[in-house]
């Protein structure tokens, strides 16, 4: 008898006690702001009690605190903040918890590829680069020797033969072949110039400071092709005295246009 009086009375203090510390949480109303606007999904927790919960759309939240808990406002943008539960808190039927938006600020940096200074000779001497190896670092037969042109193969073809007496080198004289081989080549080796030349100076070169309409360039060009000086200054690689050029045969080539 006395020990069923003594479980009932633990049991009442157990109960008791677990009620009274149900008694001192409060339902904490609230919402968080940024601009005077509610933000949505924003991590609320009460790292006393390990409770949490999530902001809705209009940024308003609902959470079990009691006096002097702690509550934890986070959200990947903004700022975190902790506040502590007054009673002012608890007696207030809505807070209102304002979010400052986090700003990630670096120091200044000055960004420079590959840590350039600008100098071109220095960078040049201080630039790292993995070795190269093409058929002349490795020391292969041949490795200098430039491929010919199919134009030049064929023209190569026409004016070597074998025997005593070649053949070839005569019939294509005779034909005629030989020459109009020579011809092939020799324009194909123009072209390989003009398009060089093309490649050094963009088209609105040409329009800006030439004053060549753009859809006239490829007729300019054929006008300096025909020059017998054009060779020469292209194969000099001198873009400074190519460009000079250009412009003494832009100004004829103007002047011809007006005329006709």
């Amino acid at each position: 008898m006395l020990r069923n009086k003594t479980f009932l009375l633990f049991l009442f203090l157990v109960v008791t006690s677990a009620s009274a510390q149900n008694v001192f949480f409060y339902k904490l109303e609230g919402k968080v702001i940024n601009s005077n606007k509610g933000i949505a999904d924003v991590h609320v927790m009460n790292t006393s009690s390990n409770r949490a919960t999530i902001t809705d759309e209009e940024g308003l939240f609902s959470i079990a605190a009691r006096l002097n808990d702690t509550i934890l406002f986070s959200a990947v943008q903004y700022k975190r903040v902790n506040l502590v539960v007054t009673r002012a808190m608890l007696e207030s039927s809505s807070i209102v918890v304002p979010l400052e938006e986090f700003i990630n600020e670096l120091d200044e940096v000055v960004v420079r590829p590959y840590n350039l200074s600008g100098d071109l000779g220095r960078d040049m001497n201080n630039l790292k680069t993995d070795k190269v190896y093409v058929a002349a670092t490795l020391g292969l037969p041949n490795a200098y020797v430039k491929p010919i042109t199919q134009a030049e193969r064929k023209l190569n073809e026409a004016t070597t033969g074998g025997g005593l007496v070649p053949l070839n080198p005569i019939i294509n004289a005779i034909s005629g072949r030989t020459k109009y081989l020579k011809k092939v080549l020799a324009s194909q080796e123009k072209y390989a110039r003009t398009s060089r030349v093309r490649e050094y100076y963009a088209d609105s070169l040409f329009v800006k400071y030439l004053k060549i309409p753009e859809n006239k360039i490829e007729d300019f060009m054929y006008y300096c092709e025909v020059d017998n000086s054009f060779s020469s200054v292209v194969d000099s690689h001198d873009r400074l005295k190519i460009w000079e050029y250009l412009k003494l045969r832009s100004t004829a080539y103007l002047r011809e246009a007006t005329e006709e």
